[in-house]
């Protein structure tokens, strides 16, 4: 018997989630065992997860990535959230991340977890002030800890536990002082609980604790970045530094209760900064695999800013990040509608995807291929199949019709693609 997919992989014994991921990634069995046992990939897949399709995450894996979803207070539809979460399966998300804080908390998170084949992660500080009912400074280090327990027995797979924020990293984030200061929302909370209580930080003071029922439902410490950058003016700093040290420390207590572990990182990081970033978590973190969030490489796009986190998601995937968390249209401005969330998805399944190539992670140039061989043989259909978003690219085709239907009404007979594929075959072509 086994306690979790890292013991399992530790002990040579092959679960039927490392014989899927095995599969999906092309990835010899044994290969795969030593890299979970070493804590560079991770499965999370806790235990009363039914309806889980396993996904792997680390070295060598496909980049992954996460969809944000959730009720809150001032929108707080389960039917609106849930079809988010259809939606988000149906586009290909790897995973889905339950931020819910205000309501039936519970009964959303296990309807979620009960219709979700991707995996489900959830941040239990943000839940624990709507479950409980009561002002964040009358919520006790017991309750926040029995939060977490009722998570992990719902079926979550992870759970970002913003245990790297303790009375030391604040006086160093006091200390050097910030811009925008504490952007993270449940580091943000943990921080007012701390100052407000007086007391340390639970998750960090109760770590093993916490340890316990991990192992106990096999579910993955996602260590959260409760003082990651919220501006370019603030990355890399001593705050964002110490923090990540802290974490670092804390992967090799999970590792030593066989807790399978990954990284949460910026953020908001200048292009030239996120290579050197990647390289840092690695070493400081012991190679655990890194979930960034973003990064968002410049502060004045709202309304566009999935597409500077694609921008920062790509490079830092092919610099070293293993799951990229989507970023919406909407981003600092408003909870994303199903639109929203669409353009979110795709942004970061592209940066991704450029990231895999550049990786070179086996069998991921092969959609190009085929995408590049349709378009030389001028093949629509076939285009429309293979693109991201085949549905858009359609609906673009059909909005404006050419002329000739071997070719689109940018060129029209001046197509590069189809005079040459004629000039080669020998044949005569006509411009005017």
């Amino acid at each position: 018997m086994y306690t979790t997919q890292m013991d399992a992989a530790k002990r040579g014994i092959v679960t039927r989630e490392m014989e899927i991921v095995a599969q999906k990634e092309n990835m010899d069995i044994k290969e795969l065992q030593q890299l979970m046992a070493q804590g560079k990939v991770i499965i999370p897949a806790n235990k009363k997860h039914a309806a889980l399709d396993p996904e792997g995450i680390g070295r060598g894996m496909r980049t992954k990535i996460n969809v944000n979803i959730g009720i809150s207070k001032d929108c707080c539809n389960f039917d609106i959230e849930l079809e988010k979460a259809k939606k988000a399966i149906e586009l290909k998300a790897d995973a889905i991340m339950d931020l819910s804080s205000y309501g039936k908390t519970g009964e959303f998170r296990r309807k979620l977890i009960s219709i979700s084949t991707a995996m489900v992660g959830t941040v239990p500080i943000y839940d624990a002030v709507g479950f409980y009912d009561k002002e964040l400074s009358d919520i006790t280090a017991e309750e926040f800890l029995d939060v977490i327990e009722m998570h992990a027995a719902d079926g979550v797979d992870f759970m970002t536990i913003h245990a790297g924020i303790n009375k030391e990293t604040v006086r160093r984030f006091k200390k050097n002082g910030r811009l925008t200061n504490i952007v993270s929302r449940g580091g943000s909370l943990m921080f007012a609980w701390m100052e407000l209580t007086g007391n340390e930080n639970p998750f960090y003071e109760y770590y093993d604790r916490i340890l316990e029922i991990f192992a106990e439902y096999d579910v993955t410490m996602s260590l959260g970045d409760a003082l990651r950058p919220g501006s370019i003016n603030d990355s890399t700093d001593a705050a964002q530094i110490e923090e990540l040290i802290v974490l670092g420390e804390l992967t090799k207590r999970a590792w030593e209760r066989n807790v399978q572990v990954m990284v949460e990182g910026p953020g908001h990081m200048a292009i030239n900064e996120i290579a050197a970033n990647m390289v840092l978590e690695k070493r400081l973190c012991h190679e655990a695999p890194f979930y960034v969030l973003g990064p968002i490489v410049t502060d004045v796009a709202p309304g566009y800013d999935h597409i500077t986190s694609a921008i920062g998601g790509a490079i830092a995937a092919a610099s070293g990040a293993d799951f990229l968390c989507y970023v919406t249209p909407a981003e600092h401005l408003r909870l994303p509608d199903i639109d929203d969330m669409k353009e979110g998805i795709i942004a970061s399944r592209i940066a991704a995807h450029a990231a895999d190539i550049a990786k070179g992670i086996k069998g991921t140039r092969d959609w190009d291929y085929k995408m590049s061989e349709a378009r030389k043989n001028l093949d629509w259909d076939k285009m429309f199949e293979l693109a991201v978003d085949g549905e858009k690219a359609k609906k673009y085709r059909e909005s404006s019709k050419p002329e000739n239907e071997d070719t689109c009404t940018m060129c029209g007979n001046m197509c590069a693609v189809r005079n040459t594929n004629k000039i080669l075959k020998g044949e005569k072509i006509r411009i005017l």
